[in-house]
């Protein structure tokens, strides 16, 4: 988390927090949502800005909640989710294929979870910014969590799959930098609660 955010914290704890105006999208896009956008319950405006979602994706935490929030200075502006808290690309690198998030850090897999929508999930560890007391003493550290696959990825994931057919879904395993890892079936709703995130937060 950026220093000036962390300083304007401790200049101003009680700033008042905001909800409803941003949201993580399907595709780990940032988008703005006005009044008439929630009142309507529209998807919202992409943010174009390059500085501004950089600025977001280095200041993005989560509290003891489950409720994910960009710290913009001193005010937490929570975040509606699509989705889950993170959306993941299959991206290459010199050690091959690589996961990286919206805010392009690394996850470090364990699993994956197909659902019922034919979506896929992928289970690890995520080093992510955590408030657990609602204060000005954040942290950082690897947490495990979960993040839906980049639809763009979808064919490369299946060459990466073993599938079988199970009742509403597909399970079987994927192949990950020389390891055999689980894919296992999931309903998509309850994703929220397995992973302890609140895709809605409010006050």
């Amino acid at each position: 988390m950026d220093e000036q955010v962390l300083r304007s914290l401790i200049k101003w704890p009680n700033v008042p927090d905001c909800f409803g105006w941003l949201a993580l999208d399907r595709r780990g896009q940032w988008r703005m949502r006005d009044e008439f956008t929630q009142q309507n319950k529209l998807p919202g405006q992409v943010i174009q800005h390059l500085a501004l979602n950089d600025f977001i994706s280095r200041n993005y935490a989560f509290d003891e909640l489950g409720r994910y929030f960009f710290q913009n200075g001193p005010q937490r502006v929570f975040v509606t989710l699509d989705a889950t808290p993170w959306i993941v690309r299959l991206l290459p690198s010199e050690q091959g294929l690589r996961l990286t998030t919206q805010c392009q850090t690394h996850l470090e897999p364990n699993a994956a979870l197909s659902d019922e929508k034919g979506n896929i999930y992928i289970v690890g560890l995520i080093n992510q910014v955590t408030d657990e007391s609602h204060s000005t003493d954040l942290s950082t550290a690897n947490h495990f969590s979960v993040a839906l696959l980049h639809d763009h990825d979808l064919d490369l994931f299946s060459e990466l799959a073993k599938l079988r057919e199970e009742a509403c879904s597909f399970g079987g395993s994927w192949s990950w930098h020389g390891k055999s890892l689980s894919l296992d079936p999931v309903h998509s709703n309850e994703l929220s609660t397995r992973f302890n995130y609140s895709p809605s937060p409010r006050a």
